[in-house]
């Protein structure tokens, strides 16, 4: 029997204003489903669903998470691709700035997770955490972000264990994308050079892949970078 296509139907993802989020919106919308937005700004968002609130605020988002079902009428997947960085040795980065990378990243992804698995188990749908190559590989001056990020490669391992026949469960793992997500750190930090940087509509596209197998397929690993990114293997 050929594989065939079916449209992601509705995808709440978080950070949807910009960067990966925002490739997804599109993506999913070429592909016929319905994005809804979880971003801390959505002011530039125009004939999308969207829902502003801080991940890390994990009271808001599971209010927020419960209205934006409601008002889609459920839910077939969840990406989380919110995310933030502080970049710096350990005694330099500000306790609550660094604890606010972890509360984004980790506690973010797995707060958006559980408000959304009611819905999530009602439609047999699937969830994609976003983690990153420094969820494999642990580098200096990036202790925040790498503990954020490993931990939620651990969270998805478990909760794809935890869910195995009721919701698929995709691990994520982007090499570095031309998005804006360095535009805020010191210089030293941010690449020198962006040829080797994948477009953020190509790591849609494989989101997309994931939610799009068929009942009884999974697709619990992706791990897609730019050919000349030398962060794998």
């Amino acid at each position: 029997m050929s594989f065939q296509p079916t449209t992601p139907g509705r995808v709440l993802i978080t950070g949807g204003a910009s960067g990966l989020g925002a490739a997804l919106v599109e993506a999913v919308r070429a592909a016929g489903g319905t994005p809804v937005v979880l971003d801390r700004d959505i002011s530039a968002l125009e004939d999308v669903a969207a829902y502003e609130v801080d991940v890390a605020d994990t009271a808001a988002v599971t209010a927020t998470v419960r209205e934006a079902v409601e008002a889609a009428g459920g839910l077939e997947a969840v990406v989380t691709a919110a995310g933030i960085d502080r970049c710096g040795r350990l005694e330099d980065v500000a306790a609550e700035d660094w604890e606010k990378v972890v509360a984004v990243n980790l506690f973010g992804t797995v707060s958006v997770v559980r408000a959304a698995l009611p819905a999530l188990r009602a439609s047999r749908g699937r969830v994609v955490t976003v983690a990153s190559t420094l969820a494999l590989k642990g580098v200096s001056d990036a202790t925040a972000y790498c503990a954020s990020k490993f931990g939620v490669l651990g969270f998805t391992q478990a909760l794809a264990a935890e869910l195995k026949g009721e919701v698929g469960v995709t691990q994520l793992i982007p090499g570095g994308m031309k998005t804006r997500f360095f535009d805020d750190r010191d210089e030293q930090y941010k690449p020198q050079d962006d040829s080797q940087l994948n477009d953020p509509e190509n790591v849609a596209a494989a989101v997309l892949f994931a939610l799009n197998q068929p009942a009884g397929c999974e697709v619990r690993e992706l791990f897609i970078a730019h050919a000349e990114e030398g962060s794998w293997p």
